[in-house]
């Protein structure tokens, strides 16, 4: 099983909207636009666009952390979700802890 350290340094898909390089780049600037937008924050649409989580399923799914499956395109077209999102969230907690 992939640390929390691992899953944060996932490198992101090019381009993706929040225009961020590593999985721990995303979640920051993810935190930096709830915090900016407040009540008018997104969460379906954070960076103007749908499906934020899937953008970080992929890097788990390309490195092999969680099972799935990509179509011809190189979207998502399986993941099991239950266990990526239990990575993200683990990792989501692991940057509240001191070093």
């Amino acid at each position: 099983m992939a640390t929390d350290a691992q899953v944060l340094a996932l490198p992101m898909p090019q381009p993706n909207d929040a225009g961020a390089a590593t999985v721990r780049d995303y979640l920051v600037k993810l935190l930096v636009e709830l915090w900016h937008q407040d009540e008018m924050f997104s969460g379906k649409r954070p960076f103007g666009n749908s499906g934020c989580q899937y953008y970080l399923y992929l890097p788990l799914i390309v490195a092999g952390f969680v099972p799935g499956v990509l179509d011809e395109d190189g979207y998502i077209d399986n993941v099991d979700d239950k266990r990526a999102d239990a990575m993200i969230i683990s990792a989501i907690r692991s940057l509240g802890e001191s070093a």
